[in-house]
């Protein structure tokens, strides 16, 4: 034990060697390193460690109680399983990435303070684009660039917030905030972005996809649990986060039953679940956040494991577009068998782990009284066994004959998805483990004749829904077509609007940008006079703003390169 180092620090500040290790030694080095995190955690136990005082302000690098165990303890695992499954790859960069971003995400969730939670939080977002880039596709290259703006946004908006927090408050302290002023509104919408939350959701579907085999079962892991957390440490019991949970759970619906690309369906299932976990956070009893915490956890797992499969298939075939697919149980029986878990578990099907983490939400929201949306969370229930419990496996493995004959998965593969498959089955049958390591006492049987029969019922009723539409011709069709969500209005409008600006007639444009110029001087010399030196070359500006506006020129420089 290294006393008051963070077990996420472990993973960051010995990743450096990985690029230059070859082979099994490369993986060997990589697998040691979430095990040493594993074994840092353990033995510091509760407490708060690491604090050091910079400028003033007293950084706390590791706190650890029993709500940031819970994702630590996940991060750790998956970050392990994830190097088994990306084994068969040889790419440094994605490699050395991966372990800097399951680090940061480790760190940020063990640190006390909101300086540190900034510094952690900017840092997954630089090193995880290169898993997308890792890719190197020209689709891949774009999504990365646009994934790194909402990302880098989402950094420089918790920086405003921290900003404004310190001179209201003069507190760092990462607790509980409260939607009680613009500081804390800032950072709210910061976790909001990093969460996913409607209409500020588009950067994941757009960008997962896009990335790496591997890459994308890392991506999938860490960024929005991450998001949850903050939510769960700062925010619990806001009553608006009910609502937007609410949303978070129906919207994919209608998007996901459209889509083609599997692994893009998968993605819009990820949105549906972190709705589920926004609910309870909004409820904020202790039955609730148990049951965000455990489903945090269990997601980790059932989620990584549908990625993997996908992944698997697009590995072998070269595609994971429903309309190419089908017939592959043939080729890859494996591989099905382990999505099919994956879709048991995601679907909450008794006896698999999302089962008995979701029962905790739900039972927790029908305590509170809160009948309109519990039955909201039923029917997404419902929505998600007919888009990724059946759809995903039914497309990719069944339906219609591809006549694609491939091999099965890589034994590495093949590995990786047996451990989770593994988990997913143990955490559903005996839950004892989980519900131990959550937060608050666990006063909950999941397995009640009631609950089992209720959920049963609504699962059957779902699966029979889905058979008769395929067999009246009513589902809609895979079909080779792109779904047009709001982030269009980025990808599309806003290039366009920009292009047709610059194509103005020379005179109109100049004046335009000229007044523009004009005005953004006023606007410096204002700040100038407010925040400047004040005509005395021996002084300095506040830090505050110093560090504001370097991460808002940052902002606009990223925005500006890539229009």
């Amino acid at each position: 034990m290294i006393d008051g180092l963070s077990p996420g620090l472990i993973l960051i500040a010995f990743a450096f060697p990985i690029p230059f290790l070859r082979g099994n030694w490369r993986h060997a080095y990589m697998l040691a390193l979430p095990v040493l995190g594993g074994w840092q955690l353990w033995s510091l136990g509760h407490g708060v460690y690491g604090q050091v005082e910079i400028f003033g302000y007293a950084l706390t690098l590791v706190r650890i109680d029993k709500l940031s165990v819970v994702f630590g303890a996940i991060f750790l695992l998956i970050a392990f399983i994830n190097v088994i499954y990306g084994m068969h790859e040889r790419d440094r960069l994605q490699d050395t990435a991966s372990v800097i971003y399951a680090g940061a995400g480790i760190s940020a969730v063990f640190v006390g303070d909101l300086i540190t939670l900034f510094i952690f939080w900017e840092l997954t977002a630089i090193t995880s684009v290169f898993l997308i880039w890792a890719r190197r596709t020209e689709r891949a290259y774009r999504a990365g660039m646009r994934y790194l703006i909402v990302q880098v946004g989402s950094g420089v908006i918790l920086l405003a917030g921290v900003i404004l927090h310190v001179r209201a408050t003069g507190s760092i302290a990462f607790d509980n905030l409260g939607v009680v002023s613009p500081a804390t509104g800032l950072i709210f919408i910061a976790f909001g972005i990093k969460c996913a939350f409607p209409l500020l959701h588009n950067w994941l579907q757009d960008a997962y996809p896009e990335a790496t085999v591997t890459g994308t079962v890392v991506l999938s892991a860490f960024t929005t649990k991450l998001a949850v957390y903050a939510l769960a440490r700062g925010y619990a019991g806001t009553e608006v986060l009910i609502y937007i949970g609410a949303v978070m759970t129906v919207f994919p619906t209608f998007y996901a039953i459209i889509e083609n690309d599997l692994r893009r369906v998968l993605a819009y299932s990820l949105n549906n679940q972190l709705g589920f976990m926004v609910v309870g956070i909004g409820v904020g009893t202790e039955m609730a956040l148990n049951g965000t915490a455990a489903h945090a956890f269990a997601h980790v797992l059932y989620k990584s494991l549908l990625f993997m499969s996908m992944g698997a298939v697009l590995f072998r075939t070269g595609t994971a577009k429903g309309t190419d697919l089908g017939g592959l149980y043939k080729s890859m029986p494996l591989t099905m068998i382990f999505c099919v878990v994956g879709a048991a578990s995601i679907s909450a099907f008794p006896l698999f782990s999302g089962f008995v983490s979701k029962s905790l939400i739900l039972t927790g929201t029908a305590d509170q009284g809160r009948w309109a949306v519990w039955l909201v969370l039923l029917f997404a229930s419902a929505g998600v066994l007919h888009y990724t419990g059946i759809k995903v496996p039914y497309f990719a493995f069944f339906a219609q004959d591809s006549g694609i004959r491939c091999k099965e998965a890589p034994l590495n593969m093949l590995i990786a998805m047996g451990i989770t498959a593994f988990l997913c089955i143990a955490i559903g049958v005996y839950p004892a483990p989980l519900y131990a390591l959550l937060p608050y006492e666990v006063n909950l049987e999941p397995y009640t004749a009631t609950h089992v029969i209720t959920q049963l019922q609504l699962l059957l009723f779902s699966a029979l829904a889905f058979a008769v539409l395929i067999r009246t011709g009513l589902y809609p069709p895979e079909m080779k077509s792109t779904n047009l969500d709001s982030d269009w209005l980025y990808r599309k409008v806003m290039p366009a609007a920009v292009g047709r600006f610059m194509e103005v007639g020379g005179a109109t444009r100049d004046r335009v940008l000229a007044r523009a110029q004009n005005q953004f001087e006023r606007f410096i010399a204002t700040i100038y006079r407010h925040h400047g030196p004040q005509g005395a070359l021996a002084r300095t500006w506040p830090t505050g703003s110093t560090v504001l506006w370097v991460a808002v020129l940052l902002a606009a420089t990223l925005i500006i390169f890539y229009l």
